[in-house]
């Protein structure tokens, strides 16, 4: 009862309702903040008082009550005519709620009448005072009244009561001798609070005890009120009681009200039966709201488990994240070490190489040097024999040594720079565009059965994923069993959501799904929709199957010598007979209450229609039809005062309440008792000579082999082909008025009426 507190506080102060006053607009207020908010007008603006009173007041009135609207959209709050009752700059005080109250400045003079029965209790209501509700902002001038006029909610009250005793302190029990605890139940029938061990000890539940009803405290409180019900009184004749409800105005009066009051030429019912019929309405809109509420309380469970579920996930999902980061980073590292590694390699090898050289340099500039101080030594000496004995062989040194040291020689052989070069551009963009990519198999497909439906041996089948799904989907494959119950087969892979199935067996019901994949895998199946074909099967004219009989038995009669020219003649007409009456079907259908204009009355299980309004109204088939050929009759029952009923073919969309034919998703043939028209988007055209009348047949023949539709009335084709172009789905339709009963005749040994196969013959 927590959540029904705000229902019980007046909009103004904030507080429960003290004596609460009913407005005119069912909203509630205290009777002292009523008092509050008065706000005085103009002398000027006090007309509409005669009228604008408190409880007279109809819902058109608020249409000029509102142009005396205190309300200001500046401030959003309330305001008052300066001058007229206080200065403009007076301070305004602000209710708990957030209402914006102007309590009068002037004092009031002491109270010299009655106000709500209270003699002296409240000051008396300037003249030409205007009040405005705190929850609508709608305002209203009070009559000579005052507050008098709203009536008292005694409903309210009450509930304000009880609600207070019920938060009131706990109930003692009545049978401890001392210290009394808290009363956990309450006996209806013995009348006392009893706490558990008082209540197993003196009130067990075996014996003639075991009838007695246990309540808890807080019914059984309640229940032990014995205040007579208050009995309300009329709020313009103060002496009278309220006895009955006017319906027009929707409010209790009394035999007074009704003898010289206004109310005296409306509909008036009984207080009691209007009071029990009422609460009936409320207990069933009370229903539907509790549904509601139990939709909502399951709803926000469900929210707060995804509250928990997504804490869980996300929790898991960045320890995820942590891990692939992570591994990303020891990946890094061991890719550095292998770097750093052949680093280490390249920097070994050239100083490997440099120390070499050094080395073998070192070595051949150590004998250079050697050689050279030893030829300065010989040339020192004087002995110009012995220099020549070995001179010869010096300078053989010398030269041999000069060319050791040419070229490369004192050349480096490995350079000091390191030529390798990093390539960390590619893995750098790469973190980058590094990015969450949706890895997940696609949910599973939701069924469109509002475009799903099945026209002869085809079967049309419309999916899409659900609303919430972030999951990307290349593409879906389509399933059905054989219409026996056997295995499943694959019968479309593709990206389009919708999808005709083609050559199904006739009378048999196949059961389909549907399943959506990606590059991470296959998604879970739909749900399984089951597929009824229709119940007639494909079958000729007559005068067709004579036709395709003859040619085929004079194949045995023609001799092969001079033959071969009628071979040739008979194989071309055979092949466009079959082309042109393949799949001539009667429809089977019965008229679509779900989308039929409210007004249309079905019955005989949905093959007879008529209409409770004398406009025209629309109603259509059940099955759609897109490809073949298919006829169906309609049967007048009853035809009165020479309506016009049309039949024709018609969108999906099509307006239900206007005649067939008046707007561009609707083909028609409207039709009286002399002459019929067609019709399409309002424009008529080929007036015929011919009606209808009770007991006639309407036939319809809708053709997409020759993409042409046709009607006729009685077995004759009702003038020209009426429309021409036909292509798309088309439902059967028919619109109609009250003076109108038609029946569909719903039967499979129709035959194609002989007007339409002659005219096919004669093209043959």
């Amino acid at each position: 009862m927590d959540e029904m507190e705000e229902e019980l506080k007046c909009p103004v102060c904030g507080s429960f309702f003290r004596e609460p006053i009913l407005l005119p607009c069912s909203h509630n207020i205290c009777l002292a903040c009523a008092r509050n908010i008065l706000v005085q007008t103009p002398d000027a603006e006090s007309p509409q008082s005669s009228r604008a009173s408190g409880s007279g007041l109809s819902d058109y009135d608020y249409l000029d009550l509102d142009k005396m609207s205190l309300y200001s959209e500046a401030d959003s709050g309330y305001g008052s005519y300066g001058g007229f009752v206080s200065a403009p700059t007076t301070p305004c005080q602000k209710s708990p709620n957030g209402v914006r109250v102007f309590p009068p400045a002037v004092p009031q003079p002491p109270a010299q009448h009655h106000l709500l029965g209270h003699q002296g209790s409240l000051p008396p209501i300037p003249r030409n005072s205007c009040i405005t509700c705190p929850q609508c902002h709608r305002s209203l001038n009070l009559d000579e009244r005052g507050l008098r006029g709203f009536a008292k909610n005694r409903v309210l009250e009450g509930v304000v009561d009880r609600y207070q005793q019920s938060k009131a302190a706990a109930l003692k029990c009545q049978l401890c001798e001392k210290s009394p605890k808290e009363a956990t139940v309450m006996c209806e029938q013995c009348d006392v609070f009893y706490c558990d061990p008082c209540r197993l000890r003196c009130h067990p539940p075996r014996g003639p005890l075991a009838k007695h009803r246990l309540v808890p405290p807080a019914h059984g409180r309640v229940s032990r009120r014995t205040s007579p019900r208050k009995i309300s009184t009329c709020t313009e004749h103060e002496l009278e009681n309220l006895s009955m409800y006017c319906v027009q105005c929707k409010m209790p009066v009394c035999y007074q009200c009704l003898e010289e009051g206004k109310h005296g030429t409306h509909e008036v019912k009984a207080l009691g039966a209007m009071w029990k019929l009422h609460k009936g309405q409320l207990s069933q809109a009370l229903n539907i709201l509790s549904d509601r509420a139990t939709e909502a309380k399951e709803f926000l469970v469900q929210l707060r488990n995804m509250v928990q579920h997504i804490q869980e996930n996300g929790v898991e999902f960045e320890a995820c994240l942590v891990a692939q980061c992570d591994a990303l980073i020891d990946a890094l590292n061991r890719r550095k070490a292998q770097l750093l590694t052949r680093v280490n390699k390249e920097h070994e090898h050239k100083l490997k190489v440099v120390r070499d050289q050094i080395s073998h340099c070192t070595v051949k500039l150590r004998q250079t040097t050697g050689l050279m101080e030893y030829c300065v030594e010989v040339i020192k000496e004087n002995d110009p024999s012995g220099f020549l004995q070995i001179s010869d062989a010096l300078i053989r040194r010398v030269h041999m040594t000069e060319g050791q040291w040419g070229k490369g020689t004192l050349t480096p052989r490995m350079t000091s720079d390191f030529d390798l070069t990093l390539d960390s551009g590619p893995l750098l963009q790469t973190i980058h565009q590094l990015d969450f990519v949706q890895m997940k198999v696609p949910a599973a497909p939701m069924l469109q059965l509002e475009e799903c439906c099945t026209i002869n041996n085809s079967a049309t089948l419309s999916w899409k994923q659900p609303p919430l799904s972030t999951i990307a989907v290349d593409g879906y494959i389509l399933e059905l069993d054989d219409g026996n119950g056997g295995q499943y087969r694959e019968v479309y892979v593709g990206t389009e959501t919708i999808c005709t199935v083609d050559g199904l067996h006739y009378n048999s019901t196949y059961m389909s799904r549907v399943k959506a994949f990606n590059t991470s895998g296959v998604g879970q199946y739909s749900k399984i929709l089951a597929m009824q074909t229709s119940e007639s099967k494909p079958y000729l004219s007559p005068l067709y199957r004579a036709y395709v009989s003859s040619l085929i038995s004079s194949v045995r009669c023609f001799h092969h010598a001079d033959g071969s020219l009628w071979w040739e003649n008979l194989k071309v007409n055979l092949f466009i007979c079959l082309c042109v009456c393949l799949l001539l079907v009667v429809a089977w259908f019965t008229f679509d209450p779900a989308s039929a204009h409210p007004d249309i009355i079905l019955s005989n299980d949905n093959l007879t229609v008529t209409c409770n309004s004398y406009d025209d109204r629309v109603v259509m088939g059940n099955s759609g039809f897109s490809r073949g050929v298919h006829y169906w009759e309609i049967t007048v029952d009853r035809y009165d005062n020479h309506p016009d009923p049309a039949f024709g073919v018609a969108r999906g969309d099509v307006l239900k309440d206007v005649m067939l034919g008046k707007d561009d998703r609707a083909w028609a043939m409207y039709v009286d008792n002399n002459r019929s028209w067609f019709m399409h988007n309002n424009s008529h055209t080929n007036r015929t000579d011919g009606g209808v009348s009770k007991g006639a047949t309407v036939g319809v023949l809708l053709d997409f082999t020759r993409r042409v539709l046709i009607f006729l009335i009685n077995d004759e084709q009702q003038g020209p082909v009426a429309f021409e172009g036909i292509e798309g789905l088309y439902y059967p339709a028919i619109s109609l008025n009250r003076n109108v009963q038609v029946t569909y005749k719903q039967h499979r040994n129709n035959v194609i009426k002989q007007r339409y196969s002659s005219n096919v013959e004669t093209t043959l």
